[in-house]
């Protein structure tokens, strides 16, 4: 019985359970097995769909393990970027069970969190994101003087303020989660949040080509696949559930033929439509972008109709929105 934070569920052959999670990761659908669907119903039942409360902490490292315990030794079952606004459920030793935006609990460090003091940070007003790979935060506008404050992944949000920075305006004064300032380059981050259409998120796909496959990531340190396509929805302006069987099922999206394949539909692998282990995201001309360990670790494109993956699909998905 693990101790998460919500909703507990019985664990079969426990012993064996990190060993598991290493080998039947989402690109285990080569060898689907009974102990690979007691790894995905373990990461199931974190999902919670009860509304979370208002915000009261905010994240203040650059990307932050959520594991399925209070201990580094439990299971990773996702991850939450920095400046994300969070929901603390409850405490345990030195460790915080949070709720992220998607209705996703964990437990991380009680080191990476900030309590807020009243609203949640950058959620409006002067607010800019990360729309690089990542970005260094300095200390002050040169990036030669000094080692960066930090470095954070895409999509991080900053508070920006009005500040003038010399002459130009490569630099952007910032105000950040822990209340220190920095300097950010204004090519890092734009202040543009209105949804992508489905072209320019495949193009926002294509970046991350390349990027190396972590089992519960959801950052550009790493991301599994569920993670991958969850954070393309988001710059649709969609969120939807963390993993790949529960995005099948979810009610924002409508199941559609293969023949029928539009890009920007997101494809479901697996042995049976049952037992979903590995999701993608069609982008047209027969291919399909996605994050997996199969032939390598990474981001990569791949043809639908090649194996082992036209075998393996079971679903297909169009977002409603």
């Amino acid at each position: 019985m693990p101790a998460h934070c919500k909703h507990p569920i019985q664990i079969r052959n426990a012993k064996s359970l990190f060993f598991i999670v290493l080998v039947f990761t989402c690109a285990s659908v080569l060898a689907p097995t009974a102990l690979s669907q007691s790894v995905a119903n373990t990461r199931n039942s974190i999902s919670d769909s009860t509304p979370a409360a208002k915000p009261d902490y905010v994240v203040i490292k650059p990307v932050v393990n959520m594991y399925g315990k209070p201990t580094r030794d439990s299971d990773v079952v996702s991850q939450v970027i920095y400046a994300a606004n969070v929901t603390r459920v409850k405490s345990k030793w030195h460790w915080a069970c949070i709720k992220t935006d998607d209705g996703y609990n964990g437990w991380v460090q009680s080191s990476s969190l900030q309590k807020l003091k009243g609203q949640p940070y950058a959620a409006s007003g002067s607010a800019v994101r990360v729309a690089q790979l990542n970005a260094n935060i300095y200390r002050e506008p040169d990036v030669t003087k000094h080692a960066p404050l930090l470095t954070i992944p895409w999509d991080s949000r900053l508070e920006a303020l009005p500040d003038k920075v010399g002459e130009s305006d490569r630099w952007l004064k910032v105000q950040l989660p822990d209340g220190t300032q920095g300097f950010v380059q204004n090519g890092d981050v734009t202040s543009d949040f209105a949804p992508l259409t489905v072209d320019q998120m495949i193009a926002v796909a294509k970046k991350f080509v390349g990027v190396t496959y972590t089992w519960g990531g959801s950052s550009d340190y790493g991301f599994d696949c569920s993670g991958f396509t969850q954070m393309l929805m988001r710059q649709r302006g969609i969120i939807m559930p963390r993993d790949a069987d529960l995005q099948a099922a979810w009610s924002g999206v409508t199941p559609v033929d293969r023949k029928d394949l539009q890009p920007g539909d997101l494809l479901f692998f697996g042995d049976r439509p049952d037992h979903i282990t590995h999701t993608g995201m069609y982008i047209g001309n027969g291919q399909f972008i996605h994050d997996t360990t199969h032939a390598h670790p990474g981001v990569q494109i791949s043809v639908l109709d090649d194996q082992p993956w036209t075998k393996l699909l079971v679903a297909a998905r169009r977002p409603k929105s």
